[in-house]
């Protein structure tokens, strides 16, 4: 070592056998040729792969960002985690609330699946979901329960394929009385089923209540709309 300036500077120094003065190597070859010698295959048999050295990149990126967020968050590490478990928590309700979110269609698929079943027993499917607090699936029961139960009066046919608001349409027509709840009780249907809304229990105890008065009305028929008027003009004429 000798001094330069008040700094002691190493000068790399080769040692020769024998009597023979050691060789003095100027920095940049000695540079050169430990660079050389450290890029053998020999010293690198242990150096984590490339995958590795990617993953552990990655995790201090994300350590980081875990540690910057922490700090701007009031209480650190601690808010931070709290205000996490509330996000998700809230993003918990929502999903629970509103459903699986669903494309709304351009028109409506049919009222029933492949496998029929009576009015009755549509009822009964309503309830037990009513009874667990599933109201998309108790509305959806109980509005095919409505139109069950028209097919199996003879108020409407029997037709696969007919969708909620078809059956509205055309039952309006022999109870006119409840032609505009039929069709607010298809929008439900429709809503629940393929607009991805959530119904409540007061939109089932509507539709539940709308099935209940229309097993006990009447249908208006054209055929006694016809004898009436027929009758009140025989009798104008008498």
């Amino acid at each position: 070592m000798s001094p330069a300036g008040g700094v002691l500077r190493v000068v790399p120094v080769l040692w020769r056998s024998g009597d023979e003065p050691p060789v003095t190597i100027s920095r940049d070859p000695a540079r050169e040729a430990a660079r050389r010698e450290l890029s053998r295959r020999m010293y690198h048999e242990n150096d984590p792969s490339l995958l590795q050295r990617a993953l552990n990149a990655f995790w201090n990126w994300v350590d980081g960002l875990f540690n910057a967020a922490s700090t701007a968050t009031p209480g650190g590490s601690v808010g931070l985690l709290v205000i996490v478990l509330a996000v998700l928590a809230l993003i918990g309700a929502l999903w629970w609330r509103l459903g699986t979110p669903r494309r709304t269609p351009t028109s409506s698929a049919a009222l029933f699946d492949d496998r029929p079943r009576s009015a009755a027993e549509h009822r009964a499917a309503a309830e037990a979901h009513a009874a667990q607090g599933h109201w998309n699936h108790a509305v959806q029961e109980r509005m095919r329960a409505v139109v069950r139960s028209l097919e199996e009066r003879a108020l409407l046919d029997e037709r696969p394929g007919r969708t909620a608001d078809e059956a509205a349409s055309e039952a309006g027509r022999a109870l006119p009385g409840h032609a505009d709840r039929l069709r607010a009780a298809a929008r439900d249907f429709d809503d629940v089923t393929y607009g991805g809304r959530a119904a409540g229990e007061e939109t089932y105890r509507r539709l539940a209540a709308l099935d209940d008065e229309l097993e006990r009305t009447k249908p208006q028929l054209a055929t006694s709309d016809h004898s009436t008027a027929h009758n009140a003009r025989q009798g104008a004429a008498g």
